[in-house]
């Protein structure tokens, strides 16, 4: 079943946003379904144990900590939001999970029997774009979740940076850098995921030859952000000092002079370091001077 699917807040149904659907007014929600019963929205309460996950949930880290402490309030309050849920193909009763796996499983945690649902059907790229933008709103993704989910609505949905930093509440620059992490390391984006370095530490090392040796230094001995961004930048100095080329000595620069004075032309004359090897360069401007060089080197 093909939907119309839109993301515009300003829309009405599911259309009218992802933060739409999961207002905990109970009368807000009604709302919702009353406008929505042309495309196929309805609300009802199911198991628990009728709700799988979605294999492309773009979260693959679940706090165990943030789960028990949802579970406490869930205890207390109930699910105040409901999970958002789509038909599961081939399975009678069964209903996939789009948004909301982690109320899912700390419901579980906290003993609960059933959940209240938003049940609609979604193709599978729907289902993955609502997904995304629904876990990408929230705080609590990972860095490396959170760059993953960027490039994948860039990648899979032809979105711009623009478009995904206004889908899912975040500035441009942030979509931006967050997508330059995954030009790092794989070794250092695990540490990353695993909390080991954090964002800050992560971007300093964009672009660096030695990155993996500085993340395991940062791990190793606490660095701070500040630390290591000024021994990145040292870093940097003394790599361009070493780089730079050699000045020349007096001797080498008259020799210049004479003969470039004598041919008429600029030349260069470059020694390396350490040994009487170099190489010399002479720049001539058009066909003539080129001629009369190679008249002075045949005659001599």
């Amino acid at each position: 079943m093909s939907t119309n699917l839109s993301l515009d807040p300003k829309k009405r149904g599911l259309g009218r946003g992802l933060d739409a659907l999961f207002e905990s007014k109970e009368e807000d929600y009604a709302q919702i379904a009353e406008d929505s019963n042309s495309s196929g929205l309805q609300k009802k309460v199911v198991g628990i144990e009728q709700l799988v996950p979605n294999p492309a949930q773009p979260r693959k880290t679940f706090r165990q900590e943030a789960l028990e402490e949802l579970a406490s309030s869930l205890k207390e309050y109930g699910i105040l939001q409901p999970l958002l849920v789509r038909p599961k193909q081939g399975a009678e009763e069964l209903y996939e999970i789009i948004a909301g796996e982690r109320r899912w499983r700390a419901s579980q945690i906290a003993q609960l029997h059933e959940i209240p649902v938003v049940v609609r059907e979604l193709t599978d790229s729907e289902a993955l774009q609502i997904g995304l933008v629904e876990n990408l709103q929230r705080e609590d993704l990972n860095p490396v979740e959170e760059a993953l989910g960027y490039q994948k609505l860039i990648e899979e949905f032809g979105h711009t940076q623009q478009k995904v930093a206004a889908l899912v509440g975040k500035s441009r620059s942030q979509v931006t850098n967050m997508l330059r992490l995954l030009g790092l390391p794989q070794s250092i984006l695990n540490m990353l995921e695993n909390g080991e370095i954090t964002t800050g530490h992560a971007r300093a090392l964009i672009g660096k030859e030695n990155a993996e040796d500085l993340a395991k230094e940062i791990r190793d001995k606490d660095i701070s952000v500040r630390e290591i961004e000024e021994l990145v930048s040292n870093s940097a100095v003394k790599d361009s000092k070493s780089s730079a080329k050699p000045v020349k000595d007096s001797d080498t620069r008259a020799l210049e002079k004479e003969i470039s004075d004598t041919l008429g032309m600029l030349v260069n004359i470059n020694v390396r370091n350490g040994s009487h090897k170099g190489n010399v360069k002479i720049s001539f401007k058009s066909l003539d001077q080129l001629d009369f060089l190679l008249h002075k080197l045949s005659r001599n």
